[in-house]
């Protein structure tokens, strides 16, 4: 309930934008009244109203203002992207990849879209077409937010099997981050698969230091002290593992004893 009550008001804040402006312009020279009826302010407001619709798990309601941002101003691609977003969500691959084209069509050399893209078709087992929307996104010099793509083609990569690759990317995210955990747990997994178990027992000891480890980390301890030969801390983690996250796909690979 308290989640939703502060989503509903975050969708108000954008509602109450508008409303000084449109009061300011039926009492000024216009311009404020013009500004609120301009169909990519609009479209703006909508496509953000449809995001956080979406982040609350109201999804009818999400698509329904993103239908409207589109219909309102039919070239504004960020509308496309977030509307991919949720076919995505939806599982509805053809129609996520038709708007992810249609907001590449209208804003190509948005990085933010290109590392959507990019994440879109890892997702779907495409990893080869994936790897270039990355590093499109990462050619672009104004990109705000590198370390997303950084670390989006770092877990691509590693999926294709591409290590070399993947560390490259990764160390480029952990830096740009300042030692993110995120990325920490990516890199940690990472020297699992090349076979640097003791590298990668290292790297995966400090996390759980700073941060609570979430079920991904250990099942990666798992499977690390497994390879060591360390059966009292496999235990360990399997234990937590098994006590705080019993729904989680990670301790069904444990009981299906799928460690690799």
């Amino acid at each position: 309930m308290i989640a939703t009550l502060f989503r509903c008001s975050l969708a108000a804040v954008f509602l109450a934008v508008l409303l000084p402006a449109a009061a300011q312009g039926q009492q000024g020279d216009g311009r404020a009244e013009r500004t609120v009826k301009d169909p990519r302010s609009r479209a703006k407001v909508h496509t953000e109203l449809g995001a956080l619709y979406f982040q609350d798990g109201n999804v009818p309601v999400a698509m329904e203002e993103l239908t409207v941002a589109i219909y309102i101003d039919p070239t504004y691609a960020p509308a496309y992207s977030m509307r991919a977003l949720v076919h995505h969500f939806l599982k509805e691959p053809n129609h996520a990849e038709d708007n992810f084209r249609e907001a590449l069509r209208h804003a190509p050399d948005d990085p933010e879209i290109a590392n959507n893209y990019g994440w879109f078709l890892c997702q779907n087992g495409r990893g080869k077409e994936a790897m270039p929307q990355f590093e499109r996104a990462l050619k672009n010099r104004l990109y705000q937010t590198p370390e997303r793509a950084h670390l989006n083609a770092g877990q691509c990569a590693m999926a294709m099997g591409r290590l070399d690759v993947a560390r490259d990317h990764l160390d480029q995210a952990y830096r740009l981050t300042s030692g993110s955990p995120m990325v920490a747990l990516q890199l940690a997994e990472l020297d699992y698969r090349a076979g640097l178990f003791d590298a990668a027992r290292v790297r995966l000891a400090e996390l759980v230091r700073r941060v609570e480890a979430n079920a991904e980390a250990l099942w990666l301890g798992v499977r690390v002290e497994r390879k060591l030969g360390d059966r009292e801390t496999e235990m360990s983690y399997a234990a937590q593992l098994r006590r705080r996250f019993p729904a989680s796909k990670e301790y069904q690979e444990l009981l299906r004893g799928n460690y690799e």
